[in-house]
């Protein structure tokens, strides 16, 4: 399995949504339904992505 960089916006996505799940965490954005921790744990998930495919 070969790794990638992912490109300019799926990193920016992924800090967006990275972002939004600490100020969910800081209580900022309380009307979010979901935990802070998982709001972050699908950044990591769209950046790991961004990393295993080629191209995206």
């Amino acid at each position: 399995m070969n790794l990638s960089a992912p490109t300019q916006i799926v990193f920016i996505i992924s800090v967006v949504i990275a972002i939004i799940g600490v100020l969910a965490a800081l209580g900022v954005l309380s009307f979010i339904p979901l935990a802070s921790v998982w709001i972050v744990l699908i950044a990591f998930i769209v950046l790991a992505g961004g990393c295993l495919m080629r191209g995206a």
